[in-house]
């Protein structure tokens, strides 16, 4: 069963600039708490237990952010205000552990995950990259599927969603030999990066949630230096699959890109129509905006 999952924070945003400047995108806030919290609740309901952070030293606030504050707490209690007080102690349960660890040098994912290594050790982990926020379909947690499929095949899993064919040149588009239904997985060829249009292997592109095997550790650490003389994950995806089957698992749920500024902007529209509080009152403002 899959325990730990690494999230690469790292990153300095650029594509998030200016509010990345000083704050860590991880922290902008979607709805009323940082999109960070919404990655790491997704990997808790999907079991896991241990969450490893690969960060950098501008990003101390992450890290802050999921610790206790006593002096909060305590100002809360004195002016009894239990609901705060709840939310903020329960932003991660009792049973669920976060460890960091420093990335020194921006050298790609694949050296990020690498980083975690020694924390990793013999054990099989997720990874979760923290600028996609991935939205349950009907309360089906995709990372628990795709969890449940790696635990009965033992095969690597890639989640991977549908996107218009006219916009798989932007993504990395996996190989398949047929399309499989939501909520399936198949065995992959391989990933093409950014394939020109018209020449794509299928319209499934990579969402930014792996389930892999402790040995792709050791396949990092042999990997060179690739595209932008970055160590790439998909690079020891590749050597991977000399070895053993790779599956791509097709999401049920929907993505949202919050690294990007419009993703960001059509995330807080999601998720702030369903928010429990605030949902029908940002509904009416949506209603009064479009007169």
């Amino acid at each position: 069963m899959i325990k730990k999952a690494i999230l690469p924070v790292a990153g300095l945003g650029t594509r998030f600039l200016p509010a990345s400047k000083s704050i860590p995108k991880e922290m902008v806030t979607v709805v009323d708490r940082p999109a960070i919290e919404y990655v790491v609740k997704e990997a808790v309901a999907a079991g896991i237990e241990q969450i490893i952070l690969v960060t950098h030293t501008s990003k101390a606030s992450i890290e802050n952010y999921f610790d206790r504050n006593f002096e909060l707490e305590t100002r809360l209690e004195q002016k009894q205000k239990w609901d705060l007080l709840k939310e903020i102690t329960e932003i991660l349960p009792p049973h669920v552990s976060i460890i960091s660890v420093r990335q020194p040098q921006p050298l790609g994912l694949g050296h990020a995950v690498l980083c975690a290594k020694a924390i990793i050790g013999d054990d099989d982990f997720a990874v979760l990259l923290p600028d996609v926020l991935v939205k349950d379909h009907e309360a089906i947690n995709d990372l628990s599927l795709m969890i449940q499929r790696f635990d009965a095949s033992k095969a690597a899993q890639i989640m991977v969603e549908a996107v218009p064919d006219h916009l798989v040149d932007q993504y990395g588009i996996v190989d398949v030999t047929r399309l499989p239904c939501e909520g399936e997985s198949i065995v992959m060829q391989g990933i093409v990066e950014k394939p020109a249009l018209g020449t794509a292997p299928s319209n499934l592109s990579v969402v930014g949630r792996y389930i892999l095997p402790a040995k792709i550790m050791q396949l990092l650490e042999q990997t060179p230096q690739g595209a932008g003389n970055e160590i790439q994950l998909t690079d020891a995806i590749a050597a991977l699959q000399q070895l053993e089957n790779v599956e791509a698992y097709r999401m049920q749920g929907q993505t949202f890109d919050c690294g990007n500024k419009l993703g960001y902007l059509k995330a807080v529209l999601h998720y702030g129509v369903d928010h429990l509080k605030l949902g029908e009152a940002f509904k009416d403002l949506i209603k009064e905006l479009e007169l």
